[in-house]
């Protein structure tokens, strides 16, 4: 059984991941026979490694992984962070004075470094109900006190859209924003972005651009598709991937991925 690409990339939430935070038995027989046929599979992440590395043990997942939206590249076999990138803090503090000088007040959270960093959430910042690790901080100094991968913001009354949009039109050149999910709006080192943390671990496979196809469901992924020889968007991807995605499969809760590479494990 042949396959005609050497990489599958997939992003988790909202892609590989189902509402409940599984993956289903047809999708993970898919990426079995997937790798059965020679094709490598690499993990591609907002989330940093420590929000990560529970769902990869649990799949028995032991290959690379990026994390972080690009900034980290991470051996789930030997729980190993290979590369990571850290946010410059005092361009950052720069950029998001920019922005409220434009929006007005922001609530902010941060995400440390490293294999245990914790994401630190300052006042007012709502965090999303579920089991991922979180340590409040009534003093928004604490958020800058080491390095941080990257940067949440939410405004009081601005959307998800509108506030990555305000916010990428008041940073300039110092950073990069990006919208990553629902009612989360990361601020990143500039020039960093999922498809350079999968160049990375791709060349660390040996494959190519050209041989690689992922799966995506939010802005964060438009790099990603830009990058790999084929961009796949889940029917419950936002509008703004479905936009540069070169087909559209069923969605993360009905077996997107493993429609399309049923199809051409077949073919």
């Amino acid at each position: 059984m042949t396959f005609p690409y050497k990489l599958v990339a997939t992003d988790l939430d909202g892609t590989l991941l189902r509402n409940d935070d599984t993956v289903s038995e047809r999708t993970r027989e898919a990426l079995a026979a997937t790798a059965a046929a020679g094709a490598a599979h690499i993990i591609v992440t907002g989330r940093a490694v420590p929000w990560t590395r529970h769902i990869l043990d649990d799949l028995g997942y032991e290959g690379l992984a990026v994390c972080g939206q690009g900034a980290q590249v991470y051996h789930a076999g030997e729980h190993r962070l290979l590369t990571s990138l850290t946010l410059d803090r005092q361009l950052a503090g720069l950029a998001l004075s920019k922005v409220e000088a434009e929006v007005g007040p922001l609530a902010l959270a941060a995400s440390r470094d490293g294999l245990d960093g914790e994401v630190m959430v300052g006042p007012g910042y709502r965090v999303q109900e579920g089991p991922l690790p979180a340590v409040f901080v009534e003093d928004p100094a604490e958020l800058w006190s080491a390095p941080l991968n990257k940067v949440y913001i939410q405004h009081p009354e601005l959307d998800d859209d509108a506030l990555a949009t305000a916010a990428r039109a008041a940073v300039g050149n110092l950073v990069d924003v990006v919208m990553a999910g629902p009612g989360v709006v990361e601020v990143l080192p500039l020039g960093l972005s999922k498809a350079t943390g999968l160049s990375l671990a791709a060349r660390r496979l040996g494959v190519k651009a050209a041989d690689t196809l992922a799966f995506g469901d939010m802005p964060n992924d438009i790099p990603m598709f830009a990058w790999a020889q084929r961009g796949v968007a889940m029917a419950n991807a936002h509008a703004d991937l479905k936009a540069v995605a070169q087909e559209i499969t069923a969605s993360n809760e009905d077996d997107g991925i493993a429609v399309v590479l049923e199809q051409l494990l077949q073919s």
